[in-house]
């Protein structure tokens, strides 16, 4: 009597060909003041980290140290370069600049206005919740804009690194519209990801696999209250 065929439950394997997307979220960065205004950046706001952030770094250098990873990316804004910077340090690698993996750009309320603005309730942030648009901030990066450089950057990156896995430190908004765009959801369906959180996208060529949001398992341990994650 032959032996009854039996079929288990299939775990998930990278695609052949596909490239592995660690999107992490940068480490928490200074407070914003309005008598101090971030300096900017080709228009953007570019705090540094604050002591919480540069912990974040740590943390999630210590959770990635052990990932067969080929590549780190980070943006021009050097919250990205110092949250990337003791994970690049421990794999020896040199991180790479992508600049179209910015935050969106938040036109006049860019250098630390946009916190103050949503912290107080401002009609306008609001609104942009309601409608889920940063564009009705005035001056702001249309919705369609933003998702355009930043689907351009992650199929640039997947491109150059089949079959392997690369970091990408990036922003919280940018996180976000990628993971919109894979999903098919609303924008601001991610929104929130906090500060050294990984999410996890497999991408081969236009199909785009979700894998994991906002990962967090590393760093609350070493933090007596949960840091607010901020834009």
């Amino acid at each position: 009597m032959s032996e009854t065929r039996r079929y288990r439950q299939l775990r998930f394997t990278r695609p052949p060909g596909a490239a592995e997307i660690l999107l992490v979220r940068h480490g928490e960065s200074q407070a914003a003041r309005p008598e101090e205004p971030f300096p900017l950046v080709d228009g953007q706001g570019d705090p540094e980290l604050d002591e919480n952030g540069h912990e974040h770094a740590r943390l999630v250098a210590d959770r990635l140290a052990g990932e067969d990873i080929a590549a780190i990316y980070v943006t021009n804004l050097r919250r990205t370069a110092q949250s990337a910077a003791p994970l690049a340090r421990r794999l020896g690698l040199e991180p790479v600049v992508e600049a179209d993996l910015r935050e969106v750009h938040l036109g006049e309320w860019e250098g630390g206005e946009f916190r103050r603005h949503v912290s107080e309730g401002h009609p306008i942030a609001v609104r942009m919740r309601e409608e889920q648009r940063w564009d009705v901030i005035p001056g702001a990066e249309p919705t369609e804009q933003f998702s355009a450089r930043v689907r351009g950057a992650i199929n640039r990156i997947a491109a150059r690194h089949p079959d392997q896995c690369v970091a990408v430190f990036t922003h919280g908004g940018t996180i976000g519209q990628i993971l919109a765009d894979a999903s098919g959801s609303r924008p601001f369906a991610f929104s929130g990801s906090d500060n050294g959180a990984v999410s996890h996208l497999v991408v081969l060529q236009e199909r785009w696999i979700i894998r994991r949001y906002n990962d967090t398992g590393h760093l609350y341990p070493g933090f007596t209250t949960r840091p607010e994650p901020l834009t």
